[in-house]
């Protein structure tokens, strides 16, 4: 049976399109290579923006249902001073913080609500293999599940299969590489509980983490230059340890939790984007359309706005029997604004801060921005609407054919 629409990929922007498309009357299955969503994820900051459409599909108090801590501000440590960088306590009370949360639990709870569609089809143990295609057109996927080759036909395919997408490889867009003077090692280390969350960001001359505070522990991620890996590990653990003890000192790291190079993980930083989304029946969206660096934790945010921006175009048409190919470019277009505006701004982070930082070898200044937004705490606003919500924030326009 043909599909009205098949989505690649069960990260933030597929499982967010599956649930609006199948929502909207679509006739939708998607493809999930991994038999679960219990994975070492990295993103788990839900901010304001997605927490807002959740609200929009009446959602948001069953999601805030599942464990999560709520982070009203950003703050970073600056040559040994902490500046609140983002203050959200502007913002309507709902979403008025960033909601720290597994990504396999989002994930879990998106698709406990698609499955209430009986539309909706989740095949999970799903490995993309590549594109179908009749003539010029995108007319399926080709996969493989438990061992056996398989296809499945649609009139839209949505490629949302990531950084490293097949199907984006399959179609032979064109893509910019805009490039990372930085990788990250991620590790967690055990804290104790706080009445508020203390998660902030240390820049020190030579290094830079992040510490995300989940409660009975801390995620942090640990900058260095691109390509120093190896040169890292073969210092060994212990000077490691050490290096990560002297960079935050005031959180007073249980560094000897690391107990192995097995818990440190690797996370080589991208930036990029397609420089067209579509073909005739295919679009891609979120990480797959546009890897995003870690810099402020908005990639999976970016990802579900580009969901809704093409549930919002194409999820009408396509339950009413209509040829959406025309309409495709038109997600893009919408997206494609606030897309570039974040690359830039990271873009600009990594040479005039990031790489300045990894190479300094004395003491390090608070840069003058940072100094008036201690100075005056109003400014604070203006980093956390960009954070929050970034440009053209979108609001749930698909229909709601089914219940």
């Amino acid at each position: 049976m043909e599909r009205d629409l098949v989505i690649v990929g069960g990260g933030p922007a597929g499982m967010v399109a599956g649930l609006l498309f199948a929502r909207a009357g679509c006739r939708t299955t998607l493809l999930e290579k991994h038999d679960d969503f219990l994975r070492d994820f990295r993103g788990d900051t839900v901010h304001p923006s997605t927490l807002r459409i959740f609200h929009e599909l009446g959602l948001l108090d069953r999601l805030l249902a599942r464990h999560h801590d709520k982070v009203p501000d950003i703050s970073a440590h600056v040559g040994g001073r902490r500046i609140v960088v983002a203050d959200f306590s502007g913002f309507d009370p709902r979403w008025s913080f960033i909601a720290l949360m597994p990504q396999w639990d989002f994930l879990d709870f998106v698709a406990e609500e698609a499955r209430k569609y009986p539309n909706f089809e989740l095949l999970t143990g799903a490995e993309a293999t590549g594109l179908v295609r009749s003539g010029d057109r995108v007319t399926g996927v080709a996969f493989r599940q438990e061992g056996e080759a398989r296809e499945i036909s649609a009139k839209l395919v949505i490629a949302a299969d990531g950084r490293r997408s097949v199907l984006r490889a399959d179609s032979h867009l064109p893509l910019k590489e805009i490039g990372a003077p930085m990788d990250v090692f991620w590790f967690r280390v055990p804290k104790e509980r706080t009445p508020v969350n203390e998660t902030t960001g240390v820049f020190a001359a030579g290094r830079i983490m992040a510490l995300i505070d989940r409660g009975d522990y801390w995620q942090c991620a640990y900058v260095f230059a691109k390509g120093e890996a190896e040169a890292i590990r073969a210092r060994g653990l212990d000077a490691f340890r050490a290096d990560i003890a002297r960079t935050a000192p005031f959180a007073r790291l249980e560094v000897s939790a690391i107990s192995g190079w097995d818990d440190v993980k690797l996370l080589t930083v991208a930036l990029d984007r397609l420089e067209c989304w579509d073909r005739p029946g295919l679009l891609v969206i979120g990480d797959a359309a546009h890897a995003m660096s870690p810099i402020g934790g908005v990639g999976i945010n970016v990802a579900v706005q580009d969901a809704v921006a093409a549930a919002n175009i194409l999820a009408g048409p396509l339950a009413a029997g209509e040829d959406v190919d025309p309409l495709l470019r038109r997600v893009e277009k919408r997206r494609l604004l606030a897309v570039r505006a974040t690359q830039a701004f990271q873009n600009t982070a990594q040479k005039r801060i990031i790489s300045r930082l990894l190479q300094a070898t004395g003491p390090v200044k608070p840069i003058w921005p940072l100094r008036m937004l201690d100075r005056f705490p109003l400014l604070r606003r203006i980093p956390a609407a960009f954070l929050g919500f970034g440009l053209k924030a979108e609001h749930v326009r698909s229909p709601e054919a089914l219940r």
